[in-house]
């Protein structure tokens, strides 16, 4: 596609291709066929991103807050600006529909504008002490981030990654994902053009494990924010241990959505169908596993179905498409195992649960019903655009359930009773909780999970000092 962005790195504000690196087919994921070639870092690559880092960090963190704000600021305005070509970039290698993409940078316009008032709100604290004495709680920044993006949210992963370390006053390494460069290297220039300092951020790609080897190897990096799966979550932290960096880690889900007998079932269903197809489902808070009460069970089940099949799946670029492609083709090949394996386990098909068409990677939007819980898809994370939907007795059976996997990311809960809520509230173990609302991000809100979902937060105040070290100083 002639308008898709060139792709390359950024070193040392150097746009760097070519060289006879090795390079990476991005694809359009509505024909499955090359859009761009994206060169893949070499170790000479890394160690030159490396030093500038240190060099950006040494910059950075002697900045004030006033200028941290105007690049923040800054850069939200270019991405206004840039809104329509962001969005189009992010879709054609994606595959969701512009309008999320849309949402995408306006969300970062969000974020990053709050940032650019926290980052006059990063105060210390004093303690009381005798005359004579003084002692005071500093926040400092903590060095150089390695930050590592999925491809599910192309431009809202990478604003999340670069953001937070350059509103604590750190320099950073952004490694997005392969599959979706363009949206990546969009977020990172207007941050340069928004007059950041080329030392202060980078952006490289490359083979995953050769990439987080080689910068969790170094002495350099301080901290590493990873956004991704469980399985290579655990496997970066076991790395980064090594050199004791800190770590934020937003790992994979199973959301479980809890509908009671009370709930209002119509606003639950419309609710919860929308943000079940949102991206494809390829969302780690994505309602997946549907605990209901027995007593609305088939009036939930069947409105899901119906309104399934009401979705409208296409190219992301065309008017009216509800849901776009899966993003690769690694995603319906795990659809058609999952649900295959569910069904031999004796699940329900209500609908779907098959490709649609003979290019690129759509997938129908599919519905399972009682599901056996010994089938592979109720204990893992489908990544995809099924439902699972399961008749259960009462409140204490359903909060089990919830709460039966090691995941703990989004939870979801659909009930009129107050008293409810807030047992609820306390009693599902969930990193963040929805209660008759799937509204459970936002700028100035921690974005984080509990147990095999991770630690730390992104978003909010928290997604800052997660940036920055704690220092207490003491004097006589």
């Amino acid at each position: 596609m002639a308008d898709y962005p060139s792709l390359h790195m950024i070193i040392d504000g150097e746009n760097i291709s070519g060289g006879g690196r090795r390079t990476f087919d991005v694809v359009n994921p509505v024909t499955g066929e090359q859009i761009g070639a994206l060169p893949l870092a070499e170790a000479a690559d890394l160690d030159r991103a490396l030093e500038v880092a240190e060099k950006g960090f040494r910059i950075w963190r002697k900045s004030t807050p006033q200028e941290r704000a105007n690049v923040l600021q800054g850069a939200a305005r270019l991405m206004i600006e840039r809104k329509e070509d962001l969005a189009r970039a992010a879709t054609m290698e994606q595959g969701k529909p512009l309008a999320e993409s849309r949402i995408e940078v306006m969300m970062n316009v969000g974020l990053f504008n709050f940032y650019a008032g926290e980052v006059f709100r990063l105060y210390g604290r004093e303690l009381v002490r005798p005359d004579g004495m003084r002692s005071t709680v500093r926040h400092e920044p903590v060095g150089p981030v390695a930050a590592f993006a999925p491809w599910n949210f192309p431009l809202g992963n990478p604003g999340r990654k670069l953001g937070a370390p350059i509103a604590a006053g750190c320099s950073v390494i952004l490694k997005s994902a392969e599959e979706t460069p363009a949206s990546a290297l969009g977020v990172l220039q207007c941050l340069l053009d928004a007059g950041l300092p080329k030392e202060v951020a980078q952006a490289v790609f490359g083979v995953p494990d050769e990439v987080s080897r080689h910068l969790l190897g170094s002495p350099i990096i301080r901290k590493l924010s990873f956004t991704g799966s469980t399985v290579v979550g655990k496997h970066l932290v076991k790395l980064a241990a090594e050199n004791m960096q800190r770590t934020t880690m937003e790992l994979g889900g199973h959301g479980p959505v809890l509908v009671f007998g009370d709930a209002d079932i119509d606003k639950a269903l419309e609710t919860a169908v929308g943000g079940k197809y949102r991206n494809c489902g390829q969302v780690c808070v994505s309602p997946t596993r549907f605990i209901v009460e027995e007593s609305v069970f088939e009036k939930f089940r069947d409105g899901f179905i119906e309104r399934a099949r009401q979705v409208k799946v296409g190219d992301g670029l065309e008017e009216g498409t509800q849901m776009g492609p899966m993003a690769n083709p690694r995603r319906p090949e795990a659809m058609d195992r999952l649900i295959g394996n569910a069904k031999d386990k004796g699940a329900r098909l209500g609908t779907g649960g098959e490709r649609i068409g003979n290019q690129g990677f759509f997938y129908a939007p599919s519905v399972l019903s009682e599901i056996p819980l010994d089938a592979d898809i109720m204990t893992e994370e489908p990544f995809g655009p099924v439902a699972l939907i399961n008749p259960f007795k009462g409140e204490e059976e359903m909060i089990a359930e919830a709460n039966r996997l090691p995941y703990g990311l989004a939870a979801y809960a659909w009930t009129g009773d107050a008293k409810r809520q807030q047992r609820l509230a306390a009693e599902i173990e969930a990193g963040m909780v929805g209660i008759n609302s799937h509204m459970i991000g936002g700028a100035d809100s921690p974005f984080g999970g509990v147990k095999w979902s991770g630690h730390g937060s992104e978003d909010g105040p928290e997604g800052v000092l997660a940036c920055m070290v704690t220092k207490a100083v003491h004097e006589g």
